[in-house]
């Protein structure tokens, strides 16, 4: 599979070391089912118009930005005002800082990106930074400047690569204690736990992402296949009912009966679905 274009290009510097580097976005969003909107009856693509309240339709042109800081209050920026504050790239991402990946809260973690060496004579600085790394079993800090935006960057060692994540800023990320501060602080019966605990034991497995595809994806693709030949179904997905406090232990008990045994891939599948990165060494106390 061809790679496409690079997201970003630039340099990867750790102190005086410097190399070539490319990112390409690590996921895919291009088999999502996208829709357009149509009139009923015509089925032609609709067009927005720009229409102001009291005038009625208007040119874009006459289409300006407007802050709200209050309710209805406004102020008006122009689009030179925007551009005067934009930041330059400067194309280079400067490695600031190691920190185990473990002391990143994963609420930070936001897009991944493959990092690659940009052209042969890049490999080998590529290379030692890399496995440096490797071997400290470190996550690299930087920044980068991407759409006019500043983010700061997590890369990590992966396989013979680096992966670089996007992480998000302090203010993207709320505070847990504002949703989790009301739920009651009260232990569960113990016995109750320790049929959860078995339930979890006999659902132990290894993770195949292949195994969790998005259900409704698919059935709007069936959906519209079937519609395509003429015909049409409608897709009902049974919601599960809430567990009553009161039949709760016996609700743990019958799953516990009905629980799968635990995986145990054969190993052909193991080798097969082995994590894809290497397991960064942990270094060692001196």
């Amino acid at each position: 599979m061809a790679a496409g274009r690079p997201t970003w290009q630039g340099h990867l510097r750790l102190s005086l070391v410097t190399c070539p580097v490319a990112m390409y976005t690590a996921t895919d969003t291009g088999g999502d089912v996208r829709f357009n909107m149509l009139h009923k009856k015509t089925h032609n693509r609709i067009r927005m118009i720009p229409t102001d309240p009291d005038l009625g339709p208007i040119e874009r042109s006459d289409i300006v930005k407007g802050y709200e800081y209050e309710k209805g209050e406004y102020i008006v920026v122009t689009q030179d005002e925007i551009d005067s504050v934009r930041l330059e790239s400067t194309r280079t991402i400067d490695i600031e800082r190691f920190v185990p990946a473990a002391e990143i809260d994963r609420l930070y973690w936001d897009n991944p990106y493959f990092l690659v060496p940009d052209g042969k004579l890049a490999a080998e600085a590529y290379g030692v930074i890399q496995e440096a790394m490797t071997k400290e079993g470190q996550v690299a800090l930087g920044r980068v400047v991407m759409h006019q935006r500043e983010r700061l960057l997590a890369i990590e060692p992966r396989d013979n690569g680096m992966v670089a994540w996007s992480l998000r800023s302090h203010d993207e990320v709320r505070d847990a204690a504002a949703f989790f501060d009301a739920i009651p602080d009260q232990k569960p019966d113990a016995a109750m736990i320790q049929i959860a605990q078995k339930i979890i034991e006999q659902k132990e497995g290894p993770f195949d992402p292949e195994q969790f595809n998005d259900r409704y994806e698919d059935a709007l693709r069936a959906l519209i296949k079937e519609k395509r030949k003429g015909k049409g179904r409608k897709v009902v997905v049974e919601e599960p009912a809430d567990t009553n406090v009161v039949d709760l232990m016996e609700a743990l008990r019958a799953s516990l009966g009905k629980a799968p045994a635990k995986a145990k891939p054969t190993a052909k599948k193991a080798a097969t679905k082995a994590p894809a990165h290497k397991a960064a060494p942990r270094k060692k106390a001196s």
